[in-house]
């Protein structure tokens, strides 16, 4: 069985995409051959059955010209099962005017809230979309398969207890988007503060966009007017690797981004044994029965205070067995060999 994977980078340390990297390794461990067509790669040791080809240029055309010419010679021969395309609907409508007339399917892996034309087109062009929960996908369409996120969990090992007392060590990871909801987060610390919780939040994420950068402007201007420069560290990107240290060093995560786009970092946190506080729908399997609640309404910021007054006042060992739950939730639904078998499994229908 032979794949052919398209993405963006095949880097284990780029900020948003390092995790490319080991569903590679899970196809190549399901299938004889995975061919990865990338616009950029590092190099990396990957399975013996994976080659690696690149088609970075300065322009679109040239991008696109380079691509057809690394996958036409693909096609051919012993033909591939699938052409999966990863995240860039672009590639799903460039590669399905060859590829489906062969009688290969054209796989879309899409999760984001924005639902832009090049999706619709990609969609309508492709054999099957899969996306980490039908919800995450933003068209309605039967061609869409839930196969949950991919996550390494040896990438993010189980941290146990904790033993800690004192105050509470929120985070919150992800760039300085209005999307992610942060202001919402300040204004509920400092409502929890104002109860009485002792508590301490650190947001770490990259500014990429003039938006972003803004918005990051307006959030350091929001812990000022809310007196919350004890308490709040407002930080930059940090190296991938870095991640498992800091989520190693966190009581809790906070997640307010918008409905639609289920943020990875809600199911890494899990992964390491981190409880979440989540206001997204989409993770709503993902946290349902715990108790204390772990969700929380996005625009209450005073319902997320009160989630972490509760989890503030809950022992260490509390904690750890509510992280060592969503540990088990990751490994049942969200691993990267779970996903594996779900996308290959969304060719046979």
């Amino acid at each position: 069985m032979r794949l052919v994977f398209v993405t963006q980078q095949v880097d284990p340390a780029h900020p948003a995409l390092a995790a490319t990297v080991p569903k590679i390794r899970a196809l190549c461990a399901r299938a004889d051959e995975v061919v990865v067509l990338s616009l950029g790669a590092v190099p990396v040791p990957l399975p013996a059955n994976c080659r690696v080809k690149t088609f970075g240029a300065r322009t679109r055309a040239g991008r696109g010209l380079r691509f057809a010419a690394a996958l036409l010679p693909e096609l051919r021969g012993p033909r591939p099962v699938a052409v999966f395309a990863h995240m860039c609907p672009i590639y799903a409508v460039l590669a399905a005017p060859v590829a489906r007339p062969l009688g290969i399917p054209v796989v879309l892996w899409y999760t984001h809230w924005r639902a832009t034309a090049l999706l619709r087109l990609a969609a309508l062009l492709s054999s099957r979309v899969v996306s980490v929960d039908r919800r995450s996908f933003p068209l309605a369409s039967a061609k869409v398969r839930a196969i949950g996120h991919g996550i390494d969990l040896a990438e993010f090992p189980y941290a146990g207890l904790r033993g800690r007392t004192g105050a509470l060590r929120v985070l919150a990871l992800g760039r300085t988007s209005e999307a992610k909801g942060l202001a919402g987060i300040l204004r509920a610390v400092r409502l929890a503060r104002d109860a009485g919780v002792d508590l301490s939040l650190d947001v770490n994420g990259p500014s990429l966009t003039v938006e972003e950068r803004t918005h990051r402007l307006e959030l350091e201007r929001l812990v000022r007017e809310l007196d919350l420069e004890e308490c709040v560290a407002i930080a930059g990107a940090v190296p991938r690797e870095q991640v498992p240290v800091l989520l190693g060093v966190a009581d809790v995560l906070v997640n307010n981004m918008r409905a639609g786009a289920p943020d990875k970092v809600v199911y890494e946190a899990g992964a390491a044994s981190v409880p979440v506080l989540a206001s997204n729908a989409v993770f709503d399997e993902l946290l349902a029965g715990f108790e204390p609640s772990l969700r929380f309404e996005r625009e209450r910021p005073e319902e997320l205070a009160e989630r972490l007054a509760a989890l503030a006042a809950l022992s260490p060992e509390r904690r750890a067995e509510l992280g060592a739950a969503l540990r088990e939730r990751v490994a049942a639904g969200h691993s990267v060999e779970s996903w594996a078998d779900g996308a290959l499994a969304a060719l046979r229908g």
